[in-house]
């Protein structure tokens, strides 16, 4: 595939006013929806008189908005390719994770300020009041059961929880979510004051569930299976690079019409036992050629420790590609790679890519490792070096032997003097990749010169 490794800086300009159009539009579209939902909330004629209905009004509000943001959190993850391009899977992300635990808090509120208000209103105590509605209220049973599922959701995406649980057992985890939707969706057309007698309201709700929903299938089912049959992708072999990481290259047909570069990541769901129920998303460690595609994978998991015993043939469906970690996004000619553990894939990428559009570039890629066993694709990288006579640096030692930060300002300074005149592709741990970008500001490196992608392994 042929590529353009610099790409002018009024041109990359015009690229971030258009993500920041897109990024803005998509936040006003939101917002309105959710004015609107605020709207039906209070065009209902019920009475605010007494605690007991504005309890019950505040609970009922919760829970529309509640409601909205879950399809909202959906939606985000529907893997649409014009919300993508117009927000970054990144941010996308971002709001995801930001959003999930308001939202639990917002169906939580909503039961409990209902039962409060009902209390007050009957004049009952509030346990026999909820014991009444989950027992007596049609479709009650399920929502509560919803309602327990979402708070699973929240429970295991808490940090602390989500590093000690498998990425399998956290995706179906995840999965539930669109089981508890169903199972809440009843109780709202059933015995919701806003719905209830309103068939405006019940035909706009019901058709705000059906668009959501026939995104989630044309999006993470439709399209990935005719992308398939027009691709056809299938594992072309397995290579072990180290201990516990494997680089699995793919073929197929077309496949510059995917649009995929160096240093985008893409879903993959291998048509194998144990990899068809979830999709992982892996960067490509290899430029794309339009006929293979590879990525490198750490063992970090149950799935990615699997991917060794993948067998050439296998179908493979590919989502994507995703991602703003490429060379269209630099201002400079000259170029600083620094990778760690995983984040080599994408940074061998695209000191390939640069290498392929500019031949000898000036370029400087800084690995970090704590044992030479660690350092994965050396082989390759010395082979690029010595063709194109790109600078590489290892850094290898846990710090406590190195009695230092090999990765400091100091360090970073001495290593690479000129990096206030480079771009900045960092790639990595979360931890190395904060060092690294502070340490780039403490350099004055402008930030419109940084780059990152993290990996949380």
């Amino acid at each position: 595939m042929s590529s353009t490794a610099i790409t002018p800086t009024a041109a990359l300009s015009r690229l971030d006013l258009g993500n920041r159009r897109g990024h803005l539009l998509v936040r006003v579209v939101l917002t309105a929806f959710a004015a609107g939902i605020v709207a039906l909330w209070w065009s209902d004629p019920t009475s605010l008189r007494g605690a007991g209905a504005l309890v019950t009004a505040a609970g009922r509000l919760s829970g529309l908005l509640g409601a909205y943001l879950v399809l909202v959190q959906l939606l985000l993850m529907a893997r649409l390719g014009w919300f993508e391009r117009a927000v970054g899977f990144d941010r996308l992300t971002a709001w995801h994770r930001g959003l999930g635990t308001n939202t639990v808090l917002l169906l939580v509120a909503h039961a409990l300020l209902v039962v409060e208000g009902y209390s007050l209103s009957d004049h009952r105590d509030v346990v026999s009041t909820g014991w009444r509605i989950v027992s007596t209220y049609p479709d009650m049973l399920k929502a509560t059961a919803g309602l327990l599922v979402f708070g699973l959701v929240a429970v295991t995406s808490a940090r602390a929880v989500r590093r000690r649980v498998s990425y399998e057992a956290w995706y179906a985890v995840h999965l539930g979510s669109y089981a508890a939707v169903a199972l809440a969706f009843g109780h709202q057309m059933a015995t919701g004051t806003d719905f209830v007698g309103h068939t405006l309201n019940r035909v706009l709700w019901w058709a705000m569930y059906l668009l959501v929903a026939g995104a989630i299938v044309l999006w993470r089912l439709v399209i990935p299976a005719r992308a398939w049959f027009r691709y056809r992708l299938l594992v072309d072999k397995v290579v072990v690079e180290g201990p516990g990481v494997v680089s699995v290259t793919m073929r197929g047909r077309r496949l510059d019409e995917l649009g995929a570069r160096a240093g985008h990541f893409m879903l993959w769901r291998f048509l194998a036992p144990g990899h068809l129920w979830s999709a992982h998303p892996y960067s490509l460690s290899a430029a794309p050629d339009g006929r293979r595609m590879r990525i490198t994978v750490k063992d970090a998991g149950d799935h990615s420790a699997a991917l060794a015993h993948l067998r050439a043939g296998t179908p493979v469906l590919a989502e994507g590609p995703f991602g703003h970690f490429t060379l269209d996004r630099t201002t400079r000619n000259r170029i600083l790679f620094v990778a760690g553990g995983a984040g080599i894939g994408p940074i061998r990428a695209l000191a390939e890519e640069l290498a392929t559009a500019n031949g000898r570039p000036d370029a400087v890629l800084v690995y970090r490792a704590s044992r030479d066993v660690d350092l994965v694709l050396r082989h390759e990288l010395d082979e690029l070096a010595q063709r194109t006579g790109m600078r590489v640096h290892y850094l290898v030692g846990r710090r406590q032997e190195l009695g230092q930060d090999p990765l400091s300002v100091t360090d970073l300074r001495n290593l690479v003097p000129d990096a206030r005149s480079r771009d900045v592709f960092v790639c990595g741990p979360p931890g190395m990749t904060h060092a690294v970008l502070r340490a780039m500001r403490e350099l004055r490196v402008p930030p419109a010169q940084l780059h990152s992608e993290e990996f949380e392994l």
